[in-house]
């Protein structure tokens, strides 16, 4: 396990700031955003949420990270990703982990984030100005009414 922490921290380390992160169910692509802040949304679910380590809890939600979660496990994914927005609805922002691996790393806009954003069920904004669980949800809806996978690039 911790081999692949040190391979997912060092490929996000390693990709340019500008690279994008979009989820794919065939015919539909769903934008997210940045690479960093998708590792940061995954970071913060670990760091906060599995006391056990990357996975322990939330392992079909993690193995989205990882670039693919298989047709058959959307309806788990589609749980695990409800329970974890509702987990962090109750954690204030200071418990945002801009980096798994590198703790101490802020997020690069520090405490200047917008009003509206009140805990860490909010925090994540994708590119496009939508709340990053909507997007997901979608994902998942489309990759269940069209019975394939959610891939990650």
């Amino acid at each position: 396990m911790k081999r692949l922490l040190l391979f997912l921290a060092a490929l996000a380390s390693a990709m340019p700031a500008s690279a994008g992160v979009a989820l794919h169910a065939a015919t539909r692509s769903f934008e997210v955003g940045s690479d960093s802040l998708f590792y940061c949304f995954f970071s913060t679910v670990s760091a906060n949420l599995e006391p056990g380590g990357w996975g322990s809890r939330f392992p079909t939600l993690m193995r989205l990270y990882e670039g693919r979660v298989a047709t058959a496990d959307l309806a788990l994914l589609r749980k695990e990703l409800a329970a974890t927005r509702s987990e962090l609805k109750t954690l204030p922002l200071s418990k945002i982990v801009w980096n798994f691996e590198h703790r101490d790393l802020q997020p690069p806009w520090g405490n200047n984030i917008n009003g509206n954003i009140t805990d860490l069920s909010n925090y994540f904004v994708t590119s496009d100005g939508k709340d990053l669980f909507e997007t997901l949800f979608q994902a998942i809806a489309e990759a269940e009414r069209q019975k394939v996978p959610i891939e990650v690039e």
